[in-house]
């Protein structure tokens, strides 16, 4: 790491502490390299007169000490510390960021309510394709509503209640009888009716940020047995949640502690939540749960950090090039040639009325053309098997989670029979019928890679036509394209069997030796 930039972010939540070591890589890529969390329960804390008391806060500068040794070990030059509800609300805020900024070094922030609404808003909106949408962050402590349109954050609120002090205020011992569950949806609503911007925009996503959020999509995936254990972007049907919403409270403290995904430190707090997340969705008329991985720790790296931008609409393709960033291992000449012939091939064909897959499997095709050979970052022998890997664990932001996984079957694509064993592994997310579209574009890929097998650019795809009987490549030698002539007759056959066409890679229109 000695050419790396390491950077600590820390988030004094109202439920937990966290610190993420981030990683800016000489290559222009970042990542997270360690993560590291203590349960403070800090709302829970707070007296009668509204303070946090002196030895809470000792145990808060304890805390920050360990998570500062942590980062002094990965050699974090740079750290950003933000407290967020807990204590902003304590009256004696500035008191207790003064101590935690003399016990430890730490440049302690206390973000408003309309601060943590904004950078909550960032994390979610640079890792999510998402358009439109209310999005809600249930805190320890307070409870962030925003609302943005065309990827702009327009409104937002933090309403003075969350998962801790809910529970402090409604329940002594975890338990949660049906009263009480109608005064914390009597809190939400009345709470709403001061904000009645919430319930003008009906019929969009509820996006959800949170560790309550990211529980409770664990519940869900557990309950579904969901095949790919990846939080963020993973959708919740409303009568699911409320299904779920249901059966939690119907539970004993002590059977709550074992639901399958629902932390022990979570039994109690978990049912104001999940009751609060659907209070608002009732009230926002939203259509679904999306549930967002990334949040406020992402939103103040971006903020301070992140050297780069996605462009409007990019999320996808700039989480890929980022990807590529920490893992090349492939001249970057060869991947943008090769790229660049996949996406020339595949609109010949849509052209041709050859195929009419819908306008985001293009994105999905060309970001399995940059990330084809990854795999070779691991090892370079049998490549494919750790390119799908690599695709399908790391997160690709703005990506579903089967275009996720579609990318890693395409993008390590060798033969039909392998691909359908392999796949029956996610049934629940892949359809039958994407098994043929994986084997056609796995070989449209094998096609333009076939292009630039030497990857020194001996051959340039200068246009492609398609008729109903053939695939003809318009080509332009730079230099001796014997390998690749080699390669593209090889495929002659598969490429006939899944297309139905017969390749004709035209005379070069242009040669030098």
């Amino acid at each position: 790491m000695t050419s790396s930039r390491i950077i600590g972010i820390i988030d004094i939540g109202s439920n937990s502490i966290r610190l993420a070591i981030y990683e800016l890589t000489a290559t222009g890529g970042y990542r997270v390299v360690g993560e590291f969390k203590e349960s403070a329960r800090l709302s829970s804390r707070i007296v009668p007169d509204g303070s946090l008391p002196e030895e809470e806060i000792q145990r808060l500068v304890n805390i920050l000490a360990r998570f500062k040794r942590i980062g002094d070990t990965y050699k974090a030059g740079e750290y950003r510390v933000a407290a967020t509800a807990a204590v902003r609300n304590a009256s004696n805020s500035d008191h207790i960021r003064e101590v935690l900024r003399r016990e430890t070094g730490l440049p302690v922030e206390i973000l408003s309510g309309e601060d943590e609404a904004r950078i909550g808003f960032l994390g979610m909106i640079r890792t999510m394709d998402v358009k439109d949408g209310i999005l809600v962050d249930i805190g320890g402590g307070s409870t962030e509503v925003s609302l943005f349109r065309e990827r702009k954050l327009l409104r937002s609120v933090s309403f003075p209640f969350g998962a801790v002090n809910t529970t402090r205020k409604f329940s002594q011992d975890g338990e949660f009888g049906e009263a009480q569950l109608n005064d914390i949806r009597r809190m939400v609503e009345e709470s709403v009716d001061a904000e009645p911007w919430i319930r003008e925009c009906p019929g969009l996503p509820l996006i959800g940020l949170g560790g309550g959020v990211r529980t409770l999509c664990k519940i869900s995936q557990r309950r579904r047995k969901y095949s790919f254990p990846q939080t963020h972007h993973y959708t919740v049907p409303a009568e699911e949640m409320d299904g779920i919403a249901a059966w939690l409270p119907s539970l004993p403290a002590e059977k709550r502690k074992k639901v399958d995904g629902l932390s022990k430190d979570r039994y109690d707090i978990i049912i104001p939540g999940v009751i609060i997340l659907q209070t608002l969705f009732r009230l926002a008329g939203a259509t679904q749960y999306i549930v967002s991985g990334a949040g406020l720790r992402d939103g103040l790296f971006f903020e301070s950090f992140a050297p780069r931008q996605p462009a409007a609409g990019q999320v996808a393709e700039f989480s890929a090039a980022n990807l590529l960033a920490l893992h090349s291992t492939a001249p970057a000449q060869h991947i943008e040639q090769v790229r660049g012939a996949a996406l020339k091939l595949y609109d010949a064909l849509e052209d041709a009325g050859c195929h009419q897959y819908p306008e985001r499997m293009r994105l999905c095709f060309g970001i399995a053309a940059m990330l084809y050979r990854i795999g070779a970052s691991l090892q370079y022998y049998q490549y494919p098997k750790h390119s799908f890997h690599l695709i399908s664990q790391t997160r690709i932001d703005g990506l579903t989670h089967r275009e996720m996984l579609l990318c890693a079957f395409i993008a390590s694509y060798k033969a039909k029979n392998r691909t359908q064993q392999v796949m029956s592994d996610y049934k629940d997310i892949l359809p039958g019928e994407d098994l043929e579209l994986v084997a056609k574009l796995g070989e449209l890929l094998h096609l333009a890679v076939a292009l630039d097998i030497s990857e020194t650019q001996a051959l340039e795809l200068v246009e492609a036509s398609a008729d109903a009987e053939s695939l003809q490549l318009g080509l332009r030698a730079i230099h001796d394209p014997s390998a690749e002539y080699r390669e593209v007759a090889a495929l002659q056959k598969d490429f006939k069997k899944l297309w139905g066409l017969q390749l004709k890679p035209r005379e070069p229109l242009f040669s030098m030796s």
